[in-house]
């Protein structure tokens, strides 16, 4: 038998580059892919609120990368030497926005009939 065909279109490194994730997700819905997921590393840049706009309506999965990693831990409690971008990054995550990163997921397994995760 022929294993289904699942598309899936893996975005990653985007760092709050809110424009280029613009143009890039034209392309993922001409596309119409069965699962957008992104890979790490979403929000940590210039746009981080705008690129979160652009991505909540998606229904993505997403993977927790080194940034997300240390936003996360910032979030808690952040250090007296932190540098003046992890300071603007953290205030630029609102109560929500912080929710929405604290459930990015350590890895993302599909189950696909037919072949398994």
């Amino acid at each position: 038998s022929t294993p289904p065909n699942v598309r899936v279109a893996a975005l990653a490194d985007v760092h709050g580059n809110a424009p280029a994730l613009e143009a890039v997700l034209a392309e993922v819905e001409r596309e119409d892919p069965d699962l957008i997921v992104f890979c790490g590393d979403l929000t940590w840049g210039p746009l981080p609120e705008e690129t979160l706009a652009l991505v909540e309506p998606l229904g993505a999965r997403f993977v927790r990368g080194n940034a997300e990693r240390a936003l996360i831990a910032s979030f808690d409690e952040l250090s007296d030497d932190a540098s003046e971008r992890e300071r603007f990054l953290v205030e630029r995550h609102d109560a929500p926005a912080r929710a929405v990163v604290s459930r990015f997921e350590e890895a993302v397994v599909v189950d696909i009939d037919g072949l398994g995760p």
